[in-house]
């Protein structure tokens, strides 16, 4: 049974998500690596550069799915909708993590625009939800169509040693589907393509900047 929360309790649970998604190393996984059997093959420099950005972008990425989430779940109106984004969410953390580790082994870094993503993310998810549980599951899962996308192509352009990596990116493709469309069973609004099209601007210009910076 869940518990009701105060206020108080609820902006401490807020911030402390905040902490956990932004603060590289700060979140823990609930699942294990799916790339924790797999042995590191070696790579040059300019494939380890290649392998480092694209899992910086998919890092942000990640950052982004928080912050949408707990923006959507703070303002949905029904409990069940609000249950399934704060569940959802919690399985993106282990993306944030696995994401978080590899960047690690691979002597790379988060990007420096996470908090800008996250603030400008939290920001669509609230008004989305706000709006209502229809319009924010339709988000949802036009949302994951667009980082499933990404996944497959980073998947075909990782470099062929990176098995670490393809493997990370292999299971959340997985979740991410299944995100999709658990939203839209739940009564999701299927959004029309000039609404998909301008979804997918947004996320090239994420890409663009993330990929080194």
């Amino acid at each position: 049974m869940r518990r009701n929360l105060s206020r108080t309790d609820n902006l401490i649970h807020q911030f402390d998500t905040v902490l956990r998604t932004l603060v590289p190393r700060a979140a823990q996984p609930y699942r294990p690596n799916p790339a924790g059997k797999l042995a590191e093959e070696p790579l040059d420099e300019q494939e380890r550069r290649h392998a480092e950005g694209l899992m910086r972008i998919n890092h942000t990425g990640e950052v982004c799915a928080q912050a949408l989430y707990q923006g959507q779940g703070m303002t949905a109106k029904l409990p069940q909708v609000r249950g399934q984004m704060e569940e959802a969410a919690q399985e993106e953390i282990d993306h944030l993590a696995w994401c978080d580790q590899r960047l690690q082994e691979l002597e790379g870094r988060t990007s420096y625009l996470n908090p800008l993503f996250y603030a400008a993310s939290f920001g669509i998810g609230a008004t989305a939800g706000a709006i209502g549980d229809k319009i924010s599951l339709g988000f949802v899962a036009a949302t994951e169509d667009q980082v499933g996308k990404h996944l497959e192509e980073h998947m075909k352009t990782l470099p062929q040693a990176d098995k670490r990596s393809r493997a990370i990116l292999k299971q959340m493709a997985i979740d991410e589907a299944h995100h999709a469309q658990l939203a839209l069973e739940a009564g999701g609004a299927r959004f029309p393509a000039p609404v998909k099209l301008g979804m997918s601007l947004m996320s090239k210009v994420m890409t663009k900047s993330v990929y080194r910076v």
